[in-house]
């Protein structure tokens, strides 16, 4: 799955180069397919010519999330990128039910823990100056330590800030712990269907130093 926020002429010649190098190098014994996720088709702005046949057959698909119903009724791993498209006045609602899904619905511990660090990302970048007790009141204390957001405010050196708020430890420690914080959120941010690309922009790191983090 890619998720696709800005345009990008050269998104389907770069996800098929991609798909091809991976099957090639890895000869995975599954089936493939892919999925794109845009916000509206006004941000699908790739040329698929060369690629027609990957989309008629549904190898490819590609879902506008505008378009797409109350997040309630969708996969709970779409219904989480369509927070990024929600009213600011509506995300923290919608992360919490989402939140509540991901406790219910996913018996898994590891895809469980990816899915709450993407809400949980998402919601950071949308909102950053959201502080310690607005996140623990989302996720509860437990699941907020295994989030990159408790892990990088409060187990990077940042231990006199705590007290005072998620941004003020930030501010104190960001010498020592910025760029070990950021590295450590590069796999979960991964994991959770963003490309390499997006996550270097996201955190404002090289392309090379997300690549050297993921592996």
């Amino acid at each position: 799955m890619e998720v696709q926020f800005q345009a990008d002429g050269e998104i389907y010649s770069r996800l098929i180069a991609e798909i091809c190098l991976y099957l090639r190098q890895n000869q995975p014994l599954n089936d493939w397919g892919a999925v794109v996720l845009y916000p509206n088709r006004n941000i699908d702005t790739g040329d698929i010519k060369h690629y027609r046949e990957f989309f008629t057959s549904g190898r490819v698909r590609r879902i506008y999330l505008d378009e797409l119903g109350e997040a309630a009724s969708l996969p709970i791993g779409i219904a989480t990128a369509k927070l990024v498209i929600a009213t600011d006045d509506i995300a923290i609602a919608q992360a919490r039910e989402l939140i509540d899904r991901t406790k219910s619905e996913i018996s898994s511990p590891p895809k469980q823990q990816q899915l709450l660090q993407f809400i949980e990302t998402i919601l950071a970048y949308k909102f950053p100056t959201i502080t310690r007790e607005e996140m623990e009141q989302m996720f509860g204390l437990s699941e907020l330590k295994q989030t990159r957001f408790y892990q990088e405010a409060f187990q990077e050196g940042l231990e006199q800030g705590i007290e005072r708020g998620i941004k003020q430890g930030i501010e104190q420690g960001i010498e020592q712990g910025e760029l070990k914080g950021k590295l450590k959120a590069v796999p979960g941010m991964l994991a959770a269907g963003l490309t390499v690309e997006q996550v270097a922009e996201a955190l404002d790191l090289s392309v090379e130093e997300v690549r050297q983090a993921a592996q």
